[in-house]
């Protein structure tokens, strides 16, 4: 029996060339829609593509998470020592016969390698944006300000996240790391989008907005608030705990089911183990659920009074609105995912949710500033 090495570099040029490939369609467009513009307009243009490519990538990854595909190839960078399933057809099907229902399917590692490729075009486009950075400062032809730190911290970002997502299938979907992996790519999308807002202050189209001290406050206290429930979201469904409650308000028929905390946020295990090798017990996993839901609650009335205070800013009043639509949809989608038996669309959506109140918020702190 051969024993497949779970770190194989071997396909990883074919898998940049698969990436760069890729990137060459958005860059293609960019040059030639802007092929007039000004550099620092062609810049903020393939920030914002690359923000839009890095927001459908975390869906995307949100769909390869919720259809167990995570595992659909192995090893990394490749799969199974190869570039594409196409090549690995024989060691897919033989996995694959051996457990039917296993991780390692057809379907299941296309849906990675997809992943896989995708996150390589968009690590491409930040290589991109951090080399035009650095070019148009040496040559002054970006306009004065434009800073070249903010898009080398999202190329180094990147990487890290790149290590994270190798870490997500050597190390078998270790829930801290799988957990870690999603806030990474909603720190991903936080630079970007203070990036475009940015170019689009250095380009005159968006003049900052003074805030009072109290409102900017309030505004970093609900980021915060939303960091915190996004990773408690990501720990509930890294754990698999989103049906440890199918009621609601109530849970299990009580306001206050048998839970373990002290197991369901023992942070560095296995998934389905404690870090004593026993299996996670079901109190634990709805100690998991629960913290999740109770602080929901506080985001919601956070959120709801930022949308509302944010309303009164004539200039931020579209931010305001999708502040408000988007919140009220977290908790349609949170309530469905209870009710519904977690349906795959309505998962997605629900990160989907989460990532674009990432975004709504990084606009919104980045296009104002304290009076």
């Amino acid at each position: 029996m051969t024993v497949q090495a779970l770190y194989d570099f071997s396909p990883l040029v074919r898998m940049l060339c698969v990436g760069l490939l890729l990137a060459l369609g958005p860059l293609t467009w960019i040059w030639y829609q802007q092929r007039r513009a000004t550099p620092l307009r062609r810049i903020r243009a393939l920030t914002l593509l690359t923000l839009f490519l890095t927001f459908d990538l975390l869906l995307f990854g949100a769909f390869t998470r919720l259809t167990d595909s995570g595992l659909g190839c192995p090893d990394w960078p490749g799969c199974y020592g190869q570039a594409s399933p196409l090549a690995a057809h024989g060691a897919i099907a033989a996995a694959q016969s051996a457990m039917p229902s296993g991780p390692v399917t057809h379907d299941k590692a296309w849906i990675e390698m997809i992943h896989r490729y995708l996150a390589t075009s968009v690590g491409v486009l930040m290589v991109v944006l951090a080399v035009a950075a650095w070019l148009g400062r040496r040559r002054q032809s970006v306009q004065a300000g434009a800073s070249v730190w903010w898009p080398t911290l999202t190329l180094l970002w990147v990487c890290l996240q790149g290590a994270f997502g190798a870490l997500t299938v050597t190390m078998k979907l270790f829930p801290a790391i799988v957990t870690l992996h999603l806030l990474g790519g909603m720190v991903l999308l936080a630079l970007l989008c203070v990036q475009v807002v940015r170019l689009a202050q250095l380009d005159g189209a968006a003049p900052p907005v003074a805030l009072a001290s109290p409102l900017r406050r309030l505004l970093w206290l609900s980021f915060a608030l939303l960091a915190l429930q996004v990773a408690l979201g990501g720990w509930v469904s890294t754990n698999y705990a989103v049906l440890a409650c199918t009621d609601f308000p109530m849970c299990q028929g009580s306001w206050w089911p048998l839970m373990d905390f002290r197991q369901g946020f023992e942070l560095w295990r296995e998934l389905g183990l404690t870090h004593s090798g026993a299996t996670i017990g079901f109190a634990a996993l709805t100690a998991i659920h629960y913290a999740h839901r109770l602080l929901a609650l506080l985001v919601l009335a956070s959120l709801g009074l930022l949308a509302w205070r944010l309303g009164s800013v004539p200039a931020l009043r579209r931010p305001a609105r999708w502040l408000a639509g988007l919140t009220a949809l977290q908790l349609a989608t949170g309530l469905s995912n209870v009710l519904f038996d977690w349906p795959l669309l309505v998962a997605v959506l629900h990160t989907g949710g989460a990532a674009a109140l990432v975004l709504v918020m990084s606009w919104t702190l980045a296009a104002s500033r304290r009076a």
